[in-house]
């Protein structure tokens, strides 16, 4: 069952920043979709727009089958958000940010007090319920994101860069409860990230999406099985064109050429390998580098590209935001 569909989907700024161009595609009931694009891709942008905040310029989208313009009340109340800034009031506990946010959807007290406490042990916050935010780690400050975005039940959780800025061992925490959601309560999650780790061991699909436009959808196996075999990434020394020599070799399937560097795809790597020194060698090249890598994200990004991934790295506009808030607070 598609539970968000996308069609032509496209938003402009100041009537020439084409942030969003055109895209289209659906997300099934309990899987979970990743946009995959390095920042300034357009991911945050479709998000506003399924989660109501932004209108399209053009296109359409549904949610639920509820259009996100016509019927922008019905999207909010079916869906759960978790944005990429940390939201949660520092003044206030745990547990009074998660009431805060049940009373916003209007539920009643007397049940958001027992969902208040089921989520805060979900996030395992059940011990800090009364502790202050200003006081809470950055891992702990996404996991009460992450109970907040849960507290009306949504049957759809959209999470913008879930794991923004957090070190390697809270990624993986969050990545524990991400599993959960979809493992024990079945929930839809769409998710934004420039982690490539993050959509190859998160997501059942991923749409790559690189400025504005998606440029290719499918399960994290099909996209990297889509290039067909390995990728050995081949350096000689001086400017002479080999690009023949290798194409000669058995097994090579591709060869493209950059500089004095080589992209050669090939079957069988570990066997083209040697062959490809050897072939270098007897016409008296140089090798300077060889690598041989299996195919990642990374490879399909800069197969449909040209180019590699910009993977990893906190976008200026988050680090400034994260440096003012530490300076806010007196750190």
């Amino acid at each position: 069952m598609k539970v968000i569909e996308a069609e032509n989907l496209t938003k402009i700024f100041n009537k020439s920043l084409i942030a969003v161009d055109h895209i289209s595609f659906s997300v099934y009931e309990g899987e979970i979709f990743g946009f995959l694009g390095p920042n300034g891709a357009g991911k945050t942008t479709t998000i506003n727009m399924l989660i109501t905040l932004l209108k399209p310029t053009e296109g359409r989208a549904s949610v639920l089958g509820f259009d996100v313009v016509k019927q922008a009340n019905e999207v909010r109340k079916v869906i759960g958000v978790v944005p990429q800034e940390f939201t949660a009031d520092e003044d206030l506990t745990a547990y009074e940010n998660i009431m805060l946010c049940a009373s916003l959807y209007g539920i009643p007290s007397n049940i958001a007090k027992d969902r208040a406490m089921e989520l805060l042990k979900l996030v395992e916050l059940i011990d800090f319920k009364d502790k202050r935010v200003e006081t809470f780690s950055g891992g702990m400050r996404r996991r009460l994101e992450l109970a907040c975005g849960l507290i009306n039940r949504p049957r759809i959780l959209f999470l913008d860069e879930p794991t923004l800025g957090l070190d390697v061992q809270t990624r993986a925490a969050i990545w524990d409860y991400i599993k959960l959601l979809k493992e024990e309560y079945n929930m839809t999650i769409f998710m934004t990230t420039h982690y490539l780790e993050e959509a190859d061991v998160l997501c059942d699909r991923i749409a790559i999406i690189d400025h504005g436009k998606i440029i290719k959808i499918g399960k994290p196996s099909q996209l990297k099985d889509s290039l067909g075999g390995d990728i050995i990434t081949i350096t000689i020394s001086g400017n002479e064109d080999i690009t023949d020599v290798i194409k000669e070799i058995k097994n090579v399937k591709e060869v493209r050429k950059e500089n004095s560097t080589y992209r050669v795809k090939v079957e069988n790597g570990e066997i083209v390998a040697p062959l490809i020194i050897e072939a270098i060698r007897k016409r008296n090249y140089i090798v300077t580098r060889l690598s041989l890598t299996k195919p990642t994200l990374n490879e399909v990004y800069l197969e449909c590209t040209g180019r590699a991934f910009r993977d990893g790295n906190d976008s200026e506009d988050f680090k400034f935001k994260r440096l003012h808030l530490w300076r806010a607070r007196g750190k």
